[in-house]
């Protein structure tokens, strides 16, 4: 294998940073797989490495890693995630490598969350050498499904990770000894022209053309897929946000003659050879044997959805492996609709922190954690316990509701859960909306009129689930999901008047597909994180706070620390919301050490997001660039 780097030209002038791991020049030419990223190959994200290489060494595949446009040790503004230029600039670099003399033309792109997502963008772009994708834990709804907005509200605490931790790791320096003498200057310049990113997705808190760019699906309805013109091969995760682009998805893709194939584990957002909770499979023996069919024409396709339906396990919030089993379902899997009766009228004031015993939605893993015991939850909502279905749910279970609110401000949320015999809940599939989106969740919102019966339907995460035999499906609403998404502005109650619950209930007997195993346990590890809640009684705000810290040797001779500190907070009588986080990088080469501090406030009050955000960067130990940022931003 022979490794390098290059810097593959745009066509505005620029180029970007590139690692490429190619095989032994006696393979001759071969396809290339590529992945796109702003994490920074050559240190925050460096073991990635590794796959590289197993994928060259054991598959003779060329390897391309790309930093994105102003990332990493690739230069121009790294403006926002998933910005136009990045979608010129990746069908650039695939045409050059295409054209390289190690590559027979054939380019395909794979990559989880951030490179599921542009290797779908670029699909819909059809550059002529891309034959097939491979998204995983990825979205089609940038609006509905990302880690911003869910069901109109804002997602709380994904503020104090990733959508915080941005603005200070697109400050951070190239890699000296990848850019060269001038890396200083470089990163001179970045710390003065770059904009905290969080404050563009606060300001663009309605549905529309922004958060159409970058989905397949368009204003939630099917418009969009008719854009991808090469296979693509969909990874979700039961325990992962990004779970809603998979039946649908592949439906639409099916509708459009897409070749396809839909790979859907108990997984959180992790690797599915590792991640938590099993059962885990050889995921590269998966994904090379799709890149082998569509680069290479080996082995046999059909259009299929390989499906882990669940079964009744008591939760953990570190579960290692879920009881179920594995089927071969077609691209529409054969469902019959079941509604259920969920009698009211009930009533119910607003908990404000109800929401804590369930996972954090496109945070799965540790240190979010996955979810436990729903109780301390359902005893603070209102609940039915139903009789379980005998037949698997597969698909989005939708609750129709009447409900009406006692302020023009409300939110509404729905679990559907597995309890023991014991008692003991486990969640199964969830949805939240902000009912001034009642009408249309990609439409405008409007205040209730307070006492007002408004028929709303709310659609659940995609699942697949069996209750199994002496256990009960219950249903539990309440009027937060805190603090996965923000609360109502203020104390509230709601009445349910009448609902049903309808379920997709799978028919037919199906093949059970065989997988190589994966790791044994998960590489999960609580070392260096935490996840904690705190109710101080007196003040009457619960308070949630998580931690991680990690320090790892990187290339050319470097060390790096990563530390990201998080909190959120709710009043429990007054409503009023805050997160705070604080996110350091270290990063050191030989005579050079960096560091780069920044800390986010944000007030979520009735009317605005209050934010404050200043940034530190210090060169050994001299200070050489501080910024803040303050803006209230309308709700």
């Amino acid at each position: 294998m022979r490794v390098s780097e290059e810097r593959i030209p745009v066509r505005d002038g620029g180029w970007l940073a590139a690692t490429l791991y190619l095989p032994d020049e006696s393979s001759g030419p071969q396809p290339c797989l590529v992945e796109a990223l702003p994490y920074r190959k050559d240190d925050l994200t460096s073991s990635y490495a590794e796959g590289y290489r197993s994928l060259c060494d054991n598959h003779a595949y060329a390897v391309c890693r790309i930093d994105v446009r102003g990332t990493g040790s690739s230069p121009g503004d790294a403006l926002d995630e998933y910005p136009e230029a990045e979608q010129r600039d990746l069908p650039d670099a695939l045409a050059w490598l295409a054209a390289r003399e190690w590559c027979d033309g054939q380019i395909g792109m794979w990559g989880t969350s951030y490179s599921g997502f542009n290797s779908l963008q670029i699909a819909c772009e059809r550059p002529p050498e891309l034959k097939a994708i491979c998204a995983i834990f990825a979205t089609d709804d940038r609006w509905t499904d990302d880690v911003h907005w869910r069901g109109g509200a804002l997602r709380l605490v994904d503020l104090v990770d990733y959508c915080h931790y941005m603005t200070p790791m697109c400050v951070l320096p190239p890699v000296p000894a990848v850019w060269g003498d001038d890396w200083y200057d470089e990163w001179l310049r970045r710390l003065e022209i770059n904009q905290p990113w969080v404050l563009t997705w606060l300001r663009e808190n309605r549905s529309g053309a922004y958060w159409n760019h970058g989905s397949v699906r368009l204003d939630g309805t099917t418009s969009g897929y008719e854009r991808i013109g090469c296979p693509v091969m969909i990874v979700a995760g039961w325990a992962d946000g990004y779970r809603n682009n998979s039946f649908r998805a592949v439906a639409e893709l099916a509708r459009h003659g897409v070749p396809h194939r839909l790979l859907a584990g108990p997984w959180a957002h992790a690797d599915p050879s590792t991640a938590m909770p099993g059962p885990r499979i050889d995921f590269e023996a998966e994904l090379v044997a799709w890149f082998d069919h569509w680069l290479r024409g080996s082995g046999e396709h059909e259009n299929r959805c390989d499906v882990f339906v669940r079964t009744s396990t008591r939760p953990e919030v570190d579960l290692d492996l879920h009881e179920g089993s594995w089927v071969t379902l077609p691209s529409v899997p054969p469902v019959v609709p079941v509604t259920l009766d969920v009698a009211g009228p009930r009533a119910l004031e607003v908990v404000p922190d109800v929401g804590t015993t369930a996972w954090i939605d496109c945070a799965g893993h540790l240190p979010w954690g996955l979810s436990g015991d729903q109780n301390l939850d359902d005893a603070r909502s209102l609940t039915w316990d139903l009789a379980a279905p005998s037949a698997p749910v597969v698909g989005y279970p939708t609750l129709r509701v009447g409900v009406s609110a006692s302020a023009p401000a409300a939110s509404f949320s729905v679990k559907l859960c597995d309890v023991f015999p014991d008692g003991t809940s486990a969640l199964v599939s969830r949805g939240t909306l902000d009912l001034a989106y009642r009408d249309d969740v990609h439409g405008s919102p409007s205040p209730l009129e307070a006492g007002a019966v408004y028929h709303v339907d709310v659609v659940l995460d995609a699942c697949a689930y069996s209750w199994s035999p002496g256990q009960t499906l219950r249903v539990s609403i309440a009027g937060a999901d805190w603090p996965n998404t923000v609360t109502p502005p203020g104390p509230v109650s709601l009445t349910v008047h009448e609902a049903s619950l309808t379920l997709p209930l799978l028919v037919g007997s199906f093949p059970e597909p065989t997988f190589d195993a994966g790791a044994q346990r998960s590489s999960e590890s609580p070392e260096g994180v935490g996840w904690e809640f705190h109710h101080d009684v007196l003040a009457r705000t619960t308070t949630a706070t998580t931690r991680s810290d990690s320090r790892y040797r990187t290339p050319y001779d470097g060390t790096a620390r990563e530390l990201y500190l998080g909190e959120v907070a709710v009043g429990t009588r007054t409503f009023a919301q805050r997160a705070h986080a604080d996110a350091v990088y270290e990063l050191s080469w030989p005579g050079i050490e960096v560091t780069v501090r920044s800390t986010m406030t944000v007030d979520v009050t009735p009317t605005s997001y209050d934010v404050s955000i200043r940034t530190h960067a210090v060169l050994g130990s001299q200070s050489i660039s501080e910024r803040s940022w303050q803006e209230s931003i309308p709700r």
